[in-house]
C-alpha cells in the first residue's frame, strides 16, 4: 500500500468507528462474522529471517567486535591494488635487466673479437647487432 491508501484506510475506519455506537446489534453481529471470515482467508504472513549474530566475549571486551572498522574496507581495496603496482614494477625492472644483460653481452662480444674498423661501417653488421638485441 502507498501513502495514499493507506490514508485512506485510516480515515475509512475512523469514520466506521465513530458510528460503531449507533448500530443495531444484528448488524453488529453480522460484520463481526464478516471479520472471522476475512480474517480466515487471510494468507498467513511468511516469517521473516534476520541475521542476528551472538558473540561469545562477555562483558565490555566483546563490544570492540561490535564496532565497523572502516580502515579494514579501506585496506581490502587497497592491499589489492598496491599489490598489482608493486607486481608491474617488479616485471618492469625485470624486462629492463634483461634488456641491459643482453645488451652488455653483445658489447663484450663485439670488444672481444678482433674486427676491423669497416665492419662498424658496414649495414649488415648493424643489422645484425639490431637484429640480436631486439
Amino acid at each position: 500500500m502507498n501513502a495514499k491508501e493507506l490514508n485512506f484506510a485510516y480515515k475509512v475506519r475512523h469514520t466506521l468507528n465513530e458510528s460503531l455506537d449507533t448500530l443495531p446489534p444484528p448488524t453488529i453481529d453480522r460484520l463481526a462474522s464478516a471479520r472471522k471470515i476475512a480474517l480466515s482467508h487471510k494468507k498467513n504472513d511468511a516469517p521473516q529471517r534476520a541475521f542476528a549474530p551472538q558473540h561469545a566475549l562477555a562483558g565490555k571486551i566483546g563490544n570492540f567486535f561490535d564496532k565497523p572498522l572502516p580502515w579494514v574496507g579501506r585496506m581490502g581495496l587497497a592491499i589489492p591494488v598496491i599489490v598489482v603496482i608493486i607486481g608491474l614494477v617488479g616485471i618492469y625492472q625485470a624486462e629492463q635487466q634483461q634488456r641491459i644483460s643482453e645488451i652488455a653481452d653483445i658489447d663484450v662480444a663485439v670488444l672481444s673479437d678482433e674486427l676491423p674498423l669497416t665492419a662498424y661501417l658496414d649495414h649488415g653488421f648493424n643489422a645484425y647487432l639490431a637484429k640480436r638485441t631486439d
